[in-house]
């Protein structure tokens, strides 16, 4: 072999080498992007956002520290996607919810009207856009709170400011412990209001 080959030959084994590296270079570089794609799970910074349009309906997000409201809950699984609207993973089985309008992420006592249990559940995610529903629970939320089988329940959601360590669970994809549920009195008291609200076209059920 002589000098010419041998130059030729390095230099055919240094292009080669040199697509291998760009090749492995560059799937790095989408391993990297695609581990960044998710946000990490925290409560700050928390993101109201600007209105948008769903279906030809405009939602107007805001603060609302005082939301309290009637009406009926559903659930949902994986097959709305891994990356919910806040930028963090989607994961059915932790206690979260979507909502329309509230910050993201807030916090929010869920009451089933039917047994008066309540739970605390990390709203993270945007929805529901279907006729009726004023909430989306995760997977996990909707078992915790026993509607799971049903499908879409009655429920009183409010907005609550719950301690750290509630929240710190949450965070890590663990259950808070149950809320106190409503005396019996109370829970009628609630029932009834959805009832009247139906009448009157105020709340629509699904």
């Amino acid at each position: 072999m002589n000098a010419s080959t041998t130059c030729s030959s390095a230099t055919a084994r240094l292009r080669r080498s040199g697509r291998l590296v760009a090749v492995v270079l560059a799937a790095l570089s989408l391993s990297a992007c695609g581990g960044r794609a998710f946000r990490p799970v925290s409560d700050l910074p928390v993101q109201i956002g600007r209105p948008y349009t769903v279906r030809g309906v405009t939602y107007v997000p805001a603060a609302d520290p005082g939301f309290d409201v009637l009406g009926y809950a559903g659930w949902y699984g994986s097959e709305s996607g891994n990356r919910v609207a806040l930028g963090e993973r989607f994961r059915p089985d932790w206690v979260t919810a979507a909502h329309t309008t509230l910050p993201l992420p807030s916090y929010v006592e869920v009451t089933a009207l039917d047994t008066g249990r309540t739970i605390l559940v990390r709203v993270n995610d945007r929805g529901p856009f279907a006729r009726g529903r004023i909430l989306d629970l995760s997977r996990g939320a909707a078992e915790q709170l026993g509607i799971r089988a049903k499908g879409v329940a009655a429920v009183r959601v409010r907005r609550v400011d719950p301690p750290e360590r509630d929240r710190e669970r949450l965070r890590r994809g663990k259950p808070a412990v149950e809320r106190p549920a409503p005396d019996p009195t109370a829970l009628a008291n609630l029932r009834a209001q959805l009832a009247a609200g139906e009448r009157a076209g105020i709340v629509r059920a699904p």
